[in-house]
């Protein structure tokens, strides 16, 4: 059987097939062109989100993500980060505007068994005696700390989830004994037991010294440039330093408006930083990674 759509199998067929060979060829060249065409399918979409409590955190906010996009969100302390990620996972009901993951019509309080999160919150949460395999697979139903029978299955896979956030070595150690940076890394093999369909990271580096921050980095940095099974993410942080090459696009969130959202190399700019920060700031760009100077 030939596919039309790989014009390589065309150019592999013998020469003395003639006119049905460039037929062939012409024919896979169109069907190329039309699938070309057709619109990319959103990994989550935000339309319009506002979230309103004693004043409004988030004002009329629109977001496309799609498969293969990396994204940064970046913003000041109090500019509503923590609230936009929360309401996109499901765990901050929305005043007006929806949240839509892929195609599929999920009820509101289903999103956060689509989108994996790995935030402060989730961490404080976990049983100290909670060994590391435990951790991850209570993701599956993102549920915190684990209990009964584990199917044959579900320890499949999470032996599976284990190697691919390089955790093998601690899936019998306790939580309560685990380094910041290794529960960071346990946080995101939880995430991800789930097949999130996006994976955002509150923050991350946040407690973790330099050493520990770069290691994680790194980490993430392999994850997400993986050729096969590399994960969506929003990377949130204030602090530019902390965006790794993998990232190619960026938000920028300031009094809950985004000043700016798109491609890292349009976004990233001196000027839309100042605007996001409030502040004269200068950014500088050194092989791949990104610092900025706060002007007195």
């Amino acid at each position: 059987m030939i596919l039309l759509h790989d014009t390589r199998c065309v150019d592999r067929l013998p020469k003395s097939l003639g006119n049905g060979r460039k037929r062939l060829a012409m024919a896979a060249k169109k069907q190329k062109k039309k699938s070309a065409g057709k619109p990319v399918k959103p990994v989550v979409e935000i339309k319009n989100l506002t979230v309103r409590y004693d004043r409004v955190i988030l004002r009329k906010l629109s977001w496309r993500i799609e498969k293969g996009q990396q994204w940064v969100l970046l913003g000041s302390n109090g500019s509503g980060k923590t609230t936009l990620l929360m309401a996109m996972a499901g765990y901050v009901t929305p005043t007006r505007g929806e949240v839509i993951a892929g195609q599929e019509d999920i009820a509101w309080s289903e999103l956060r068994k689509h989108i994996g999160v790995v935030s402060a919150s989730v961490a404080q949460r976990i049983d100290p005696e909670e060994t590391v395999f435990e951790v991850i697979l209570s993701g599956k139903e993102a549920m915190i700390n684990h209990w009964g029978k584990i199917p044959r299955d579900l320890r499949k896979a999470t032996k599976k989830v284990l190697r691919k956030v390089e955790a093998e070595h601690l899936r019998k150690r306790p939580w309560g004994v685990l380094s910041q940076g290794e529960r960071q890394r346990v946080l995101v093999g939880r995430a991800l037991m789930c097949k999130a369909k996006l994976l955002i990271l509150d923050e991350p580096c946040a407690g973790l010294d330099p050493v520990a921050r770069e290691g994680f980095l790194e980490f993430i940095n392999r994850l997400a440039s993986r050729k096969r099974g590399a994960p969506t993410l929003v990377f949130v942080t204030h602090h530019v330093e902390e965006i790794i090459p993998a990232i190619t696009h960026a938000a920028l969130l300031a009094d809950g408006e985004f000043v700016a959202a798109g491609p890292a190399e349009e976004v990233l700019k001196t000027s839309k930083l100042r605007d996001t920060f409030g502040s004269e700031v200068r950014l500088r760009n050194s092989h791949g990674r990104y610092r900025l100077r706060v002007d007195s």
